[in-house]
């Protein structure tokens, strides 16, 4: 069986030579960068920016224009009798533009920024945690497309072994040392095999095209998907995206206890007021008068009717829920590491004893090979030996592959 072995790396080497090549690593670069939900990242950021400078405009001064024109049924009289003092209009007219300058707000301002910069850190997080689970997508199909570019790779072998065998079945029925017939039975045998190819090469091709629209790259069934070993480190160290989404959450929540503690603080602001209108600030003088005012102005709300001790109870409880959304994902992560550790020592397991069988099958069929020369047996019973090693070396190749996507998985579990 040393041709069949020659053929299987001579076609690996002659594939790695003339296509184009992509691992799995490469391909959770891909989507991290091509996935629609990237984008949401720097939108994320865009939106903040706008935010705090909504917010710092607190720091800026106010301007307000206002003017009106009022009619009265009744004005102020001065009661003295042959008053010069002229009643005023009725109609009066005023326009003021005024100016408020924050001086203090006990660090509201700031607060709402820590805030805000809080909720951006957490909304990036947990964009980074979703495009972290689409590696749980990228493992089955990645995987699937190298058993499927394996398996052809085995049959191909075979198909060549069996042309090989065909050609001295065929000189030996010419010479009379092999029984008539024989090399129908390899003929149709081939036509099986070509069968196979097809179904094996259309299963891939669908494979291939969704892991494309997934990444986001042009790929076909002639890209080679490296056959990387994936290396694992068995220990209980987390290092999933999700441990420090519940640590920003919980960052968030202090943030927003922090802002909460200000807002009973009190204001205190600067103004200045300008205007023209008649009357102007001597309602005594009925005419149209410029006028001013300038001075500081406090806002204290003494009393909120406990209502700053019942929102900091409803983040403690926010406190206590990111807490269980942390304990219990810790756990069920630890439950998926121990089964994908479990299926790593099984599939080891299986795989040592594909091997033996393997041996044995090719110690086996050497002899049929060396009867069916000799004509001691059909091409049949050769086939039939042929195929039993073909299906072993193709259940090694798979438990392989399960064995890479097990150890696959149980890194993205882990988060290394």
């Amino acid at each position: 069986m040393k041709r069949l072995l020659l053929v299987i790396i001579s076609l690996a080497t002659f594939s790695g030579l003339a296509q184009q090549t992509i691992t799995l690593e490469e391909c959770y670069r891909l989507a991290t960068q091509n996935y629609p939900l990237a984008r949401q990242s720097q939108l994320l950021e865009t939106q903040f920016k706008l935010d705090a400078d909504a917010i710092a405009t607190a720091k800026l001064p106010q301007l307000n224009l206002d003017a009106q024109a009022t009619y009265q049924s009744d004005v102020i009289e001065i009661p003295i009798p042959n008053s010069t003092i002229e009643p005023l209009n009725k109609d009066q007219y005023r326009a003021t533009l005024s100016i408020n300058q924050l001086i203090y707000n006990g660090g509201k301002t700031e607060a709402s920024l820590d805030v805000k910069s809080a909720e951006l850190k957490t909304k990036q997080k947990q964009v980074e945690v979703s495009l972290y689970q689409i590696k749980q997508q990228i493992n089955p199909l990645y995987f699937s497309i190298l058993l499927s570019q394996e398996s052809e790779l085995l049959l191909k072998a075979k198909q060549t072994q069996l042309e090989a065998k065909l050609k001295e079945v065929v000189s030996g029925i010419k010479y009379g040392i092999i029984l008539p017939s024989s090399d129908k039975v390899l003929e149709a045998e081939l036509l099986k095999v070509k069968q196979q190819l097809q179904e094996l090469v259309s299963n891939k091709e669908a494979l291939i095209e969704t892991l494309s629209s997934l990444i986001d790259q042009p790929l076909d069934a002639s890209t080679l998907f490296q056959n990387q070993i994936v290396e694992t480190q068995l220990n209980d160290d987390l290092n999933r995206p999700e441990l420090e989404f519940y640590r920003l959450k919980k960052d968030e929540i202090e943030r927003s206890e922090t802002l909460i503690s200000k807002q009973n603080s009190p204001n205190l602001l600067g103004f200045a007021s300008g205007g023209y209108g008649n009357p102007g600030l001597n309602m005594l003088d009925n005419s149209f008068q410029a006028f001013y005012t300038v001075g500081l102005k406090l806002h204290w709300n003494v009393f909120d009717w406990n209502s700053k001790n019942k929102q900091r109870k409803s983040l403690a409880i926010n406190q206590d829920i990111v807490d269980t959304e942390s304990e219990t994902f810790k756990l069920n992560t630890n439950i998926e590491l121990n089964k994908q550790q479990k299926e790593i020592e099984k599939m080891e397991g299986i795989i040592v004893s594909d091997e033996a069988i393997i041996n044995l099958r090719k110690e086996v069929l050497q002899t049929v090979d060396s009867q069916l020369k000799n004509g001691v047996i059909t091409s049949s019973a050769y086939i039939t030996e042929l195929t039993n090693l073909y299906e072993d070396e193709n259940t090694l190749v798979r438990h392989k592959i399960q064995l890479q996507l097990a150890k696959a998985n149980y890194n993205v579990i882990k988060g290394q």
